[in-house]
Parts: C-alpha cells; structure tokens; sequence
C-alpha cells in the first residue's frame, strides 16, 4: 500500500502585497531558522501558522522520534504564555 502526501503547490510568482512590519517579521524568523539549519546548529523545529485572516492554524515538524514530547511541551508553555498576555 503506498503512502498518500498532501503536497501544496505554492505560486510561481508571489501576489502583489504590500510590504509592512508584520511580514518582515516573519520573514526575518524564518532566515534565522535557515541560518541555524544550513549551518547544522538545528535538530528539531516546531512552526505553528495562522492564516492572515486568522481562519486558519497550522502546526509542522521536523524531528526525531524523541524529540517531539519536548516541542509538544515547549508549545505547550508559549500557548500559555500567549494567552496570558492576551489579557
């Protein structure tokens, strides 16, 4: 039995959005997380995305089997820690 992929095409070309503080932000996130894995100083990574109108949230990934009680935990506390300064 093979195994099914979900596989999300991204667009070839990027929508035209104007850029602002929030998305340099995340940019800047997601070059540091690839700084740190081209240089091998990276074992696991947890990303969680929420879509820009906030319908919808998504978690990804990459770890051993070991590691990923850790980065359940570590979520765990930043969702905490986030809700408590939503307050």
């Amino acid at each position: 039995m093979s195994e099914r992929t979900n596989v999300t095409r991204l667009p070839t070309r990027a929508a035209e959005v104007e850029p602002d503080a929030n998305i340099a932000s995340v940019i800047a996130v997601l070059q540091e997380q690839l700084a740190l894995a081209r240089e091998g100083k990276l074992r696991s990574v947890a990303v969680v995305s929420v879509a820009a109108d906030g319908g919808a949230v998504g978690t990804h990934w990459s770890c051993t089997n070991g590691d990923i009680v850790g980065l359940i935990g570590k979520l765990t506390v930043l969702t905490h820690d986030l809700m408590a300064s939503r307050n």
